[in-house]
């Protein structure tokens, strides 16, 4: 196995719960974003290519703000997750603004990445123990997938709902994952919340940190036709790369072995949430997580 592995960091979304450009967020004391320290810890553990998924909306402040500082430390490409950027013989709804989803953010990525790669949220903090785990797993694994899960209730805000892929560990391998996607409190609801269902706070969630070698990129595309032929004409619809890798699963094509951080998530999901990531950003950086920064 190789030890060479590049991290990919999906910053499409235009952070509409949010209400602003939180990929590029100042939470650190000299103005740093969370992806900043995820970049950080994954040069840390190993990757030496950082790959950006951004919106050509952005890109200008993203490259000014963020990329300046990154490119200085470690290789960096941007793609650009494109409503229009579609196979032959689909073309985008008119009147959709939403990007396709995490799978096509990953999609747009298979002229640029030759490697194992880990995937990324751009405005979540995973933590040096996640990183270190998945670098690993990567670089010694050449047969699976795989994926850092979080236990549940390590990654809920008080501001909100949030959505989750909840997954089924079985001997140390995923057998489902089932996106969620109003979360509150251990609970979930599919009916805007006239019926509640109880989830365990150990329960693994995957927050989209996923370990990939470069042939997810095939069975991304073959996915995504398939998608785009049943929901290309509905404005809001995703296409999820969980999705994807569950349906892999189930069919007996690939295995993704599930790596569980204990530690906390840190995430910018509502405005309201910034402070508590900004303090608890700043105790690891006076710990001296962050010295070299």
């Amino acid at each position: 196995m190789s030890n060479k592995a590049t991290l990919v960091v999906m910053a499409a979304g235009m952070g509409s719960r949010f209400g602003g450009l939180k990929q590029i967020a100042a939470v650190g004391k000299n103005g740093e974003a969370i992806l900043d320290f995820s970049v950080y810890d994954a040069i840390e553990a190993g990757f030496d290519k950082v790959v950006f998924v951004i919106n050509r909306k952005i890109e200008k402040d993203f490259k000014e703000i963020v990329g300046s500082r990154i490119e200085k430390k470690v290789a960096v490409e941007y793609v650009f997750q494109d409503l229009n950027d579609l196979p032959e013989g689909f073309v985008c709804p008119e009147g959709r603004e939403k990007p396709w989803g995490t799978g096509q953010a990953i999609l747009c990525c298979k002229d640029v990445v030759n490697t194992p790669f880990a995937v990324i949220n751009a405005d979540d903090y995973y933590g040096k123990n996640a990183f270190k785990q998945i670098f690993k797993s990567l670089t010694t694994d050449s047969d699976n997938y795989c994926m850092v899960g979080f236990r549940l209730c390590n990654t809920l805000t008080e501001n909100g709902h949030v959505s989750r892929g909840v997954c089924t560990v079985v001997d140390g391998f995923l057998a489902d994952v089932v996106e969620r996607t109003k979360i509150i409190d251990c609970r979930f609801t599919e009916d805007d919340g006239a019926t509640w269902t109880e989830l365990s706070p150990d329960s693994v969630v995957s927050m989209n940190m996923w370990g990939f070698t470069p042939d997810i990129f095939g069975y991304l595309k073959t996915a995504f036709v398939d998608f785009l032929t049943e929901k290309g004409t509905e404005l809001k619809s995703e296409f999820y790369l969980p999705s994807v890798v569950d349906a892999l699963i189930k069919k007996g094509v690939k295995k993704a072995k599930v790596l569980v951080a204990e530690d906390k998530w840190y995430g910018v999901t509502y405005k309201e949430d910034k402070e508590r990531v900004v303090s608890a950003i700043a105790s690891f950086v006076d710990n001296g997580m962050y010295d070299k920064m």
